[in-house]
């Protein structure tokens, strides 16, 4: 028994010559086998990889574009000091897809419900206009959008007498956002108007040089917007940086009994930001995994 116990641990010790050579081969043909592999998949350099990341973030600006946020030109005075011609604003376009309607007081931009813009002469943007604008690289080329502060909502009395305030569910409101020398409406006097279901009244700051729903109540939307015809909220002047600011909800909206309130949201980005900033981890996980393969093959 004690023969046997060493007998085998001397054999678990020794090596056949054979066995030695053949465990040389396989470390051999292994070293090949990962160097092969490690040249089947070079590390691409940064240069190669700036057109992925280029596209990837022109996907998602159009993307982001189309249901997030989207950039507009202002291009009239009809919603002065608060906008100016020539400003660039961000328009919240995700809220109005979970059924989100627009609240009182908001900016809004909203495609033309019955031919306001009717005569108006509108710019025709060149080939690469049109092309950035469709990327949500630059402001929408579509000026047949109209941008207006949201007064009163469906379901809302709004009117205005000559000489007095805006009046909303008996409520008159404190409208500080209004050109400095306009009066409320004694330009277009109106109401009371009860706002159907599912539409909304609108005006521009600059009451004495805006054709807001005061002018359109004899077309076939009597003046009213219909919310389907609503973009989204205005929240962000973004450009020229100068006037960079936010666009809230005015504090004469809050009052008790005017009706109720939804709070304000805020995006602060543009489309090829948000963009940028969602291609920029892709290409990274991809060179990170490119160079953890080639390490693992050696």
């Amino acid at each position: 028994m004690a023969v046997g116990a060493r007998s085998g641990r001397d054999e678990g010790e020794e090596r056949p010559e054979g066995a030695e050579r053949d465990a040389e081969r396989d470390a051999r043909e292994s070293d090949d086998g990962a160097e092969d592999g490690a040249e089947a998949r070079p590390h691409r350099s940064f240069w190669k990889e700036l057109p992925l990341l280029i596209g990837i973030a022109l996907l998602l600006a159009l993307l982001i574009k189309t249901f997030l946020v989207q950039a507009f030109s202002i291009p009239s005075d009809s919603m002065q000091n608060t906008l100016q011609r020539g400003d660039r604003v961000l328009v919240d376009k995700l809220t109005p897809w979970f059924g989100s309607e627009p609240e009182r007081g908001e900016v809004v931009v909203f495609h033309d419900p019955a031919s306001w813009l009717a005569g108006e002469p509108t710019p025709e943007p060149n080939f690469a206009q049109q092309i950035l604008s469709k990327i949500g690289l630059m402001p929408s080329a579509d000026e047949k959008d109209l941008i207006k502060r949201t007064i009163a909502i469906g379901g809302d009395t709004v009117e205005c007498k000559k000489g007095g305030p805006v009046v909303v569910n008996g409520k008159e409101l404190d409208e500080p956002y209004i050109f400095p020398g306009n009066t409320p409406c004694d330009d277009a006097p109106f109401g009371p108007i009860t706002v159907p279901k599912g539409k909304i009244w609108v005006m521009g700051d600059h009451r004495q040089n805006s054709q807001d729903s005061r002018y359109h109540m004899q077309d076939s939307t009597q003046g009213f917007v219909p919310v389907d015809k609503v973009v989204g909220r205005a929240v962000v002047v973004a450009w020229p940086v100068t006037r960079w600011a936010t666009l809230p909800i005015p504090d004469t909206f809050d009052q008790p009994g005017i009706g109720d309130q939804a709070p304000a949201k805020a995006i602060g980005v543009g489309p090829a930001a948000l963009g940028l900033a969602g291609a920029v981890p892709v290409v990274l996980w991809r060179r990170r995994r490119g160079l953890t393969s080639r390490t693992t093959d050696r």
